[in-house]
């Protein structure tokens, strides 16, 4: 097995990443983490200093490493954490926040706890049993859930950025996927940077440039506690294999993943998807009970959703 040393002091390194033809001691790593992230929010103007930044936050290695960064930054970070009621086995809910409250309390953050059970009177499994979305599927309800808490708190709570923790990994898969389908219009939406319309926050992707691994490393050399399992109902998603393929890929060609994502956000810069039909929601509308804007007349598709708890 090679041994590697540290670019910065030449001791022995904890991590070698050939993406970047760089090896780093767990000290210069975590070092190198932090500025890069800081990096990549500068070069896609995400957010400054001066903005208040709510951090969407799982429980999970990626949130929390996120809201680690931003916190060591210096940036105006607090999170949002939603409890999606996902107990069955491995009580996953209810570990993920309790890791997230510990991370929050031991760094004197302000940490906001939505409990979907209590607040809408059905767990998420349970609305998409009753629901036609996805098929009685979680994932469709769980991404919709989410997407409506996370804003209304954001917009409610006067946060005008909502940070997530998708890294490289999760946005290579996303474009594959799009990529196959030739799916067009969604790689037309998919950027590090979605700008604030009327009645949204901006929402950013400062971790768009690490992988999967880059990030499990900083969050274990941090010592961050975390929940190593996935969430029960993402296992066997199209997601999961397209990382699969891209990983042994990568494995052959040591940064094509990167490439893969910059060349293509770099092609959008250049026009590529500029001749793209796209017929964008028209978010004119606000809907009556949540106040939030919506294409329909009456209840927003989240209201109608959870309506039996109102």
């Amino acid at each position: 097995m090679a041994i590697y040393t540290c670019r910065k002091c030449k001791a022995k390194a904890v991590i070698n990443m050939k993406q970047h033809r760089l090896a780093f001691c767990r000290e210069h790593f975590l070092e190198w983490m932090v500025d890069s992230t800081v990096k990549t929010i500068d070069k896609y103007h995400m957010f400054k200093h001066s903005e208040k930044i709510l951090v969407a936050v799982s429980g999970g290695k990626d949130s929390l490493a996120l809201w680690d960064i931003l916190w060591k930054s210096g940036y105006q970070a607090d999170g949002i954490y939603i409890s999606l009621g996902i107990d069955d086995g491995i009580q996953y809910s209810h570990h993920s926040q309790q890791l997230t409250e510990k991370f929050a309390e031991a760094r004197g953050l302000k940490l906001h706890v939505v409990n979907v059970p209590e607040t809408y009177g059905e767990t998420i499994p349970q609305m998409a049993e009753r629901s036609k979305r996805g098929q009685g599927k979680p994932c469709a309800v769980c991404g919709l859930v989410k997407r409506q808490i996370m804003n209304r708190v954001a917009v409610e709570l006067e946060y005008p950025v909502l940070a997530t923790g998708h890294n490289l990994d999760d946005e290579v898969a996303v474009l594959l996927g799009n990529t196959l389908s030739w799916s067009l219009d969604m790689m037309q939406r998919q950027a590090p940077v979605l700008p604030s319309t009327g009645g949204f926050a901006r929402k950013v992707k400062p971790l768009c440039r690490f992988t999967e691994r880059e990030m499990a490393a900083y969050t274990i050399l941090s010592q961050i506690e975390y929940i190593f399992d996935e969430c029960p109902y993402a296992v066997g998603s199209k997601s999961a294999t397209y990382k699969e393929l891209l990983n042994k890929l990568e494995e052959e060609m040591p940064g094509k993943k990167l490439k893969f994502y910059t060349d293509f956000l770099q092609a959008k810069k250049d026009g590529f998807l500029d001749n793209v039909h796209q017929d964008k929601p028209d978010y004119t509308q606000t809907c009556p009970v949540c106040h939030q804007p919506t294409t329909m007349d009456g209840p927003c598709t989240f209201c109608r959703l959870v309506g039996a708890a109102y």
